[in-house]
């Protein structure tokens, strides 16, 4: 009976011990698995995000050439009547949206937006951009 009760201890000690090897292992491998996700999210998010820089300012550079076109031609329709002055007020107001746009990609940008809003707001950019340059080019 002695022998009995010390066989089960041993085994049960043993499958203990076992169980306890086994969930430490498991532990350390889910602790891992998530530190490795959240570094590889990480450098993921800041490549992207120097690419969204990059976009950026090509959006700017695009939206200050776009106001020296239409700073180079405000004299002449001012010099116009009132129609050619609100043909061109309606023309720039095109340029203020375009404006906005950028204004917010940057503010997602500074804010730690998430990469794919941060890309929804400079193709909203672009294409307020695109529009402004139609207006231009419609003058």
């Amino acid at each position: 009976m002695r022998k009995s009760r010390l066989s089960l201890f041993k085994s049960t000690s043993m499958l203990i011990s076992v169980v306890g090897i086994i969930m430490i292992i498991s532990t350390i491998i889910v602790v891992a698995y998530v530190g490795y996700s959240a570094v590889s999210n990480g450098i993921t998010n800041e490549i992207s995000s120097g690419t969204q820089y990059d976009e950026l300012a090509e959006l700017r550079t695009s939206y200050n050439n776009l106001t020296a076109k239409f700073d180079s031609i405000k004299a002449t329709y001012y010099a116009g009547g009132p129609d050619d002055v609100k043909v061109y007020n309606d023309a720039r107001i095109e340029l203020s949206r375009a404006d906005s746009a950028i204004q917010n990609v940057q503010s997602a940008l500074d804010a730690g937006k998430p990469s794919n809003e941060v890309d929804s707001r400079i193709d909203f950019a672009k294409e307020k951009l695109k529009t402004a340059n139609q207006a231009y080019n419609e003058l």
